[in-house]
């Protein structure tokens, strides 16, 4: 039986063929936990009397949401993690080492995993062509220390995507556009296998953005071959040793197919309080913004840096607009300090902070007053998203994020770059 990518992985765990609908079991591959969930997951495995890891190499413990810990309680939190990787052997990434998903991809996953976290946007590490996806904390907890978990066998939704990108317009634009397309729950418990001659073309880093965001559209997980763009990457990562082809069947079947064209897309943004609610640039142009954040497991890799540089390079922030720049990861702050986009960013009146999730999550680090306005490259827009109900946030580009924040308003990337 021809199989899509999603069912192709779990075949390989369970041993056997696999249909959609299907409930399995099957082995664990990588099992995450970061500082929001992971105690709640802890805390679960200390009543049922399991603390340990069945697979310590492959457990990994992220600091990376409340990163330096801003309050107490916080840190308490952090003691736990902590303290579970002393006791069973598991991997702990501190403070300062990076979000956990772009840590995953650069560290952990590869082709062929089944991969589970307690965070929705786990479904990052699907861009390696691993079978990546969010769970609940008991869950994550249970799959920890049995090394196993169940799940349903998803349906797939094929999104063939052509065409190439214009100046100004990014993978973060046709994701968005896709959501809008399809809507905030169009792919619910489905994958997102992204395929076409312009997945084939794309860059890690823009696969990255799109398998990311694919629970925005419901989805389980959202996955890219494995190819020689895969096999470049983990190489850059000195992992060449984890790459293996891996891609769907030739005659899988597809329970819808979205075609895309990237050639007829313009600059987008995720207009407040739900992702699907897009609008182009042009619609959304002249709202007064108060700050603009770059970063996330979303765009705060080395390339989103660049094309955010490239806007600020020689030009200011808006006196009346904060700028806040978090890198995703250690590696990704580092060799922006080598390239000088660091420089650049502090000389455009940016605050960089140290790498993590930053203010995304709305915990530290760029708290929304009431009533402000916030472009960011997050990848949710949620209402209270970044710890203010009274806010309003607009998901966006890094070279829409970086105009807007050169002249304090919604503005096209393109008259900048």
């Amino acid at each position: 039986m021809a199989s899509t990518l999603a069912e192709k992985i779990i075949a390989s765990h369970v041993g056997r063929e696999v249909r959609p609908g299907e409930i399995v079991i099957t082995g664990v591959d990588v099992a995450a936990l970061q500082d929001g969930t992971g105690p709640l997951a802890l805390l679960q495995l200390e009543e049922l009397g399991l603390v340990k890891a069945h697979n310590p190499a492959g457990t990994v413990l992220f600091i990376d949401h409340a990163a330096p810990s801003p309050r107490k309680e916080l840190s308490n939190a952090h003691i736990s993690l902590r303290n579970f990787a002393r006791e069973t052997g598991a991997v702990l990434s501190e403070i300062n080492e990076g979000v956990c998903h772009q840590r995953l991809v650069e560290s952990f996953a590869k082709p062929g995993d089944i991969l589970i976290g307690a965070d929705s946007h786990s479904c990052t590490s699907g861009a390696l062509a691993a079978f990546a996806t969010g769970m609940g904390s008991t869950d994550v907890a249970i799959g920890i220390a049995t090394g196993r978990t169940w799940l349903k066998v998803p349906e797939t939704f094929r999104i063939v995507m052509k065409g190439g990108f214009k100046p100004g317009v990014f993978a973060k634009d046709l994701m968005l556009r896709l959501i809008g397309d399809i809507g905030a729950d169009g792919a619910t418990y489905m994958a997102l296998e992204f395929t076409g001659s312009l997945a084939a073309a794309m860059t890690m880093a823009e696969r990255f953005t799109l398998a990311n965001m694919a629970v925005e559209a419901g989805a389980k997980t959202g996955l890219f071959a494995a190819d020689e763009t895969t096999r470049k990457f983990l190489a850059g990562q000195d992992r060449e040793e984890d790459f293996k082809p891996l891609a769907a069947d030739e005659g899988a079947a597809y329970a819808r197919t979205v075609e895309i064209d990237a050639s007829s897309l313009e600059p987008l943004v995720s207009a407040p309080h739900t992702v699907d609610n897009t609008q182009t640039v042009a619609e959304a142009a002249g709202r007064k913004v108060d700050q603009v954040f770059i970063g996330t497991c979303t765009n705060g890799r080395i390339e989103d840096l660049r094309v955010a540089a490239a806007a600020l390079k020689g030009r200011r922030r808006h006196p009346r607009t904060r700028l806040i720049i978090t890198p995703a990861s250690r590696t990704v702050y580092l060799q922006a300090a080598v390239e000088g986009l660091l420089k650049i960013f502090v000389e455009a009146g940016a605050t960089v902070t140290g790498p993590g999730c930053g203010a995304c999550v709305g915990v530290h680090g760029g708290i929304l007053g009431d009533g402000e306005v916030c472009v960011a490259t997050q990848n949710r827009n949620f209402q209270g998203r970044m710890g203010n109900a009274k806010s309003f946030i607009y998901l966006a580009s890094p070279a829409t994020a970086a105009a807007t924040a050169v002249k304090g308003e919604i503005a096209d990337p393109r008259e900048l770059i």
